[in-house]
């Protein structure tokens, strides 16, 4: 299959720029095209099934137009006792969702999709991590939030 910008061969159905990384660090030629699909109309039945059907919303929702290509919806969240962390929408939630997670577990929760619509070809499945989170300073939260880097992942 010949490859443009028009008809590129992977594209990544999300602006994250973890998931950039993620596919540059591999050496993966690309596009991003975020999918902007409304999530708070996907049913959560578990935070696994939640995960899993956002992904695939997202990956089919880019494929319907980019049918030649290989495309990869993704989204994740946080899971700490039965509350559900997404990103923080300020310096207030991300400082309460850190003090939180300081000096306790919790699981990372990624649900994944790759499809390509003309080949009939659809993948997703999630994948768990148990995170041991230690205890932060206040001092360590406030530098962290400063990095902004807790606004572009959930938890």
């Amino acid at each position: 299959m010949q490859t443009s910008i028009d008809h590129p061969l992977i594209v990544l159905a999300s602006k994250s720029p973890r998931r950039r990384y993620l596919l540059n660090k591999v050496g993966l030629s690309f596009s991003v095209i975020p999918s902007n699909i409304d999530e708070t109309t996907v049913s959560m039945s578990s935070p696994h099934d939640y995960v899993k059907a956002l992904a695939e919303e997202k990956a089919k929702s880019i494929s319907e137009k980019y049918t030649e290509s290989w495309v990869i919806g993704a989204d994740t969240i946080v899971l700490i006792g039965s509350t559900i962390l997404g990103k923080p929408n300020s310096t207030k939630e991300a400082r309460a969702m850190l003090k939180r997670l300081s000096g306790r577990n919790h699981q990372v929760i990624t649900g994944y999709a790759i499809c390509c619509k003309s080949k009939d070809r659809y993948f997703s499945e999630t994948v768990e991590t148990k995170v041991c989170f230690k205890k932060l300073t206040d001092s360590e939260i406030e530098w962290y939030i400063h990095t902004e880097e807790p606004f572009d992942k959930a938890g």
